[in-house]
């Protein structure tokens, strides 16, 4: 299976709680499918080095739906409105 990624949004936060969140957009070349995958990591040196590592999946137009506008969103809708930008060469409208 090969996947084809691209990161939307990294932030990491710490020094002795550290947390990590990370985006990217992800099409798989086998399935056809294309999503976002959301990475946390959380990781408490205080209590010998506990690592909390969750990782979703989710559909594009739900990822958009979340509250608020991150850095990632905009990432995204940047990379959608270059793949649909019109070139004139279009007879169709893009709203």
């Amino acid at each position: 299976m090969a996947l084809l990624k691209r990161e939307l949004y990294r932030q990491v936060r710490g020094p002795e709680v550290t947390q990590a969140d990370r985006c990217t957009l992800v099409f798989d070349t086998d399935t056809k499918s294309l999503y976002v995958e959301r990475e946390v990591t959380h990781l408490d040196a205080k209590v010998g080095g506990t690592i909390d590592y969750q990782t979703a999946t989710m559909d594009i137009a739900d990822y958009l739906k979340q509250g608020g506008q991150t850095a990632g969103h905009r990432e995204l809708w940047r990379l959608l409105k270059t793949l649909f930008k019109e070139s004139g060469e279009s007879s169709e409208a893009i709203e």
